[in-house]
């Protein structure tokens, strides 16, 4: 993978640096050299990812809301990176059930935000946007969903990210058109991952936190949805593809300037029964029940078509549902989580060079 020195030196911004995927990203720019800076709110607890790896040893932090239009712009104009990675949301389905019009303020309107900013910029800046997979309209269907298909959501999460879809792109043709690259500078990519589990994640009501939280407290695992298919993968898949197209789309604007899934291979899906029964087995105990009852409408069947990924960035996944289970359930055991990220950040280089 091309990406070992090219973010050495280069300024970085991180947005959502705090969070699960943006404190994995963050650990994963500091071992490459990267002088990154991160912009997001404080974390919500002190048992976190971004805590327990001295996130604020690897970055700049900045503690602010993409939703606070001025000084995000002062931030981005005051830094001037050469890449950022937009990572910052409201990323969960139930609670966007509670602040609907809040989540659509910080995953819409907080995108424009930035992109807004970005045009104050006179220099080459790449941009790489984080959306989700459930930006499409689900039809419960087995076909994997292809980047063509429409963008739709029951939910609000899963609406105000397909509305982001439509914010990068009107960005994209209004502002950044690839056409007129050279006189602009600016490129943007965005991405649409599947379910990604690993170490370090808290959230409440999601899979593996509340296996976790079920597990060493000694107490069952109670699923709502236990059918349910998703296409789980571990947090390094995705963050890497993140870098690789941050890389590619800045070499070659034209061919990259899209919209991009991610996720496992297309059978390679387990269903939130497996998943569990899979984390029971590596943590060594445990029980689990179902209710079969569910608090709002959650999707049961989600697919991801990869084939573009693979065609253009000659991509596959490292690892294995399975596989990715384990490296998050053991992640979870060791004591000293920053020296386990490293390790596990490592090994994935190894895996992919």
């Amino acid at each position: 993978m091309i990406i070992h020195n090219e973010y050495k030196g280069k300024k970085v911004l991180v947005t959502g640096h705090t969070g699960f995927k943006g404190a994995w990203l963050v650990a994963i720019l500091d071992t490459l050299g990267a002088d990154i800076l991160g912009y997001a709110l404080e974390p919500e607890t002190k048992n976190c990812i971004y805590n327990e790896i001295d996130g604020n040893s690897k970055c700049k932090s900045i503690i602010g809301d993409i939703r606070d239009k001025e000084k995000l712009k002062q931030v981005i104009t005051d830094f001037q990176p050469d890449y950022i990675f937009h990572l910052a949301a409201q990323a969960l389905v139930i609670r966007s059930y509670s602040i609907p019009s809040e989540t659509f303020e910080v995953n819409a309107v907080g995108t424009a935000n930035i992109l807004e900013a970005i045009t104050l910029l006179n220099q080459k800046c790449t941009v790489v946007v984080i959306t989700t997979d459930k930006v499409y309209e689900n039809k419960e269907w087995e076909r994997p969903y292809k980047e063509e298909d429409r963008l739709g959501g029951y939910d609000p999460y899963s609406a105000s990210k397909a509305c982001t879809e439509l914010v990068i792109s009107s960005f994209r043709n209004s502002f950044f058109n690839v056409n007129d690259f050279p006189k602009h500078q600016k490129a943007i990519v965005s991405v649409r991952a599947g379910n990604v589990i690993g170490g370090g994640d808290y959230s409440e009501n999601r899979i593996i936190p509340d296996i976790i939280r079920a597990l060493t407290r000694k107490e069952e695992i109670v699923l709502r949805s236990p059918k349910s298919i998703r296409p789980w993968q571990h947090v390094l898949e995705p963050l890497f593809v993140y870098l690789k197209l941050g890389i590619l789309i800045d070499k070659d604007p034209k061919k990259y300037s899209r919209a991009f899934n991610i996720g496992p291979k297309v059978d390679d899906v387990l269903t939130v029964e497996k998943l569990v029964q899979r984390a029971i087995k590596t943590w060594g105990k445990g029980e689990y029940v179902t209710t079969g009852e569910k608090k709002v409408h959650e999707a049961g069947i989600l697919k991801l078509d990869i084939s573009l990924i693979k065609d253009l960035l000659g991509w596959k996944p490292v690892y294995s549902p399975e596989e990715a289970i384990d490296k998050t359930i053991q992640w979870y055991k060791e004591s000293n989580k920053n020296d386990f990220t490293k390790q596990q950040i490592e090994d994935y280089l190894d895996a992919v060079s």
